[in-house]
This record gives C-alpha cells, sequence and structure tokens, in this order.
C-alpha cells in the first residue's frame, strides 16, 4: 500500500488554498490547510505534515515570517521543509549562504531601508527571508524554496518533489 505524504497549505486567501488543494490531490498528496499562523502551528502539531507550503503575507505584514520562523527554530518541525509562497521579488543568489549574501546586500548596496528581502540559491536549495521585526532587528529565516504566485502546477509539484 502506497503511504501517501501529508502537506500543510497556510493562506489567508481561501481561494489560493483551494487552488494549491486541487493541484496536490490530483497528484495524489494528503492536504490539511489552514488560514492563520496560530491555525497552521496547531495543525503541525497534530498531524505532524510531511511539508508546509505557507504564505509570505498574511493577515499582517509579520505572520508570513513569524510562522516560517516558528517552523524553522521549533524542534517540533525540524523534520519538516517550508516552501513559501510569495508575490514578492525574490533575489536569486550565487552565494551558497544565503543569508550572507542578503546581509551583503543591505550593507554594500545601500539598501538597509529594505523591510523584507528574499533569497533563493536554487543550485543548492538554500533559502531564506531577511526582515527587520517591528523593532527593527534583522531576522533570519531558513526555508526550502519560494514559489511564486500565482502558482504553476509543474513548478509547485517540481519543489515538493525535490524536498519529500
Amino acid at each position: 500500500m502506497k503511504v501517501t505524504k501529508k502537506i500543510l497549505i497556510v493562506d489567508d486567501d481561501i481561494d489560493v488554498i483551494n487552488i494549491v488543494e486541487t493541484i496536490l490531490r490530483n497528484e495524489g498528496y494528503t492536504v490539511i490547510s489552514a488560514g492563520s499562523k496560530e491555525e497552521g502551528i496547531e495543525l503541525a502539531k497534530k498531524q505532524k505534515p510531511d511539508l508546509a507550503i505557507c504564505d509570505v503575507m498574511m493577515s499582517t505584514h509579520y505572520e508570513g515570517f513569524e510562522l516560517a520562523r516558528e517552523f524553522a527554530t521549533n524542534e517540533l518541525f525540524e523534520e519538516m521543509p517550508v516552501i513559501m509562497q510569495t508575490s514578492i521579488s525574490v533575489f536569486a543568489s550565487k552565494d551558497e549562504d544565503s543569508m550572507r549574501f542578503a546581509r551583503y546586500y543591505r550593507s554594500e548596496m545601500n539598501n538597509h531601508d529594505l523591510d523584507v528581502l528574499l533569497v533563493e540559491n536554487t543550485r543548492i536549495g538554500d533559502a531564506g527571508i531577511d526582515y527587520k521585526d517591528e523593532s527593527g532587528k534583522l531576522i533570519w529565516v531558513p526555508v526550502k524554496a519560494f514559489i511564486k504566485k500565482p502558482v504553476k502546477a509543474k513548478v509547485l509539484i517540481a519543489n515538493i518533489e525535490k524536498f519529500i
């Protein structure tokens, strides 16, 4: 009997959830979904998904970042890859350390005022969110990849297959 992989989708847009759920179910994945950070964390604790797909910006400017940070730093989720969906531009980096690239870009290229940088090195599967929290402190959150909205089925499935 084939064991299906379970994927958690967290997005505050029900239309996005419905589209992504349909794509994933058609590929044989089990899908669970949440509309907020809190609901996503609770579902992840209870259901233990194999992978999470999260929106970058939800009901607040920081909610998607905070969710990704919780998944990255909580030992309950250390084995769960996280892919972020976004309509924000993602910087491509050739640097094997995406955080180093983000910090260099901020300091050396005089982009200190940027609140958010999304950086990805698709060659090695290294990506992350470099953002300023409400106090202005820089926070780095590692993720596996970014998927551009609107989501394309082939791109979504190819990224999922890389990580589970």
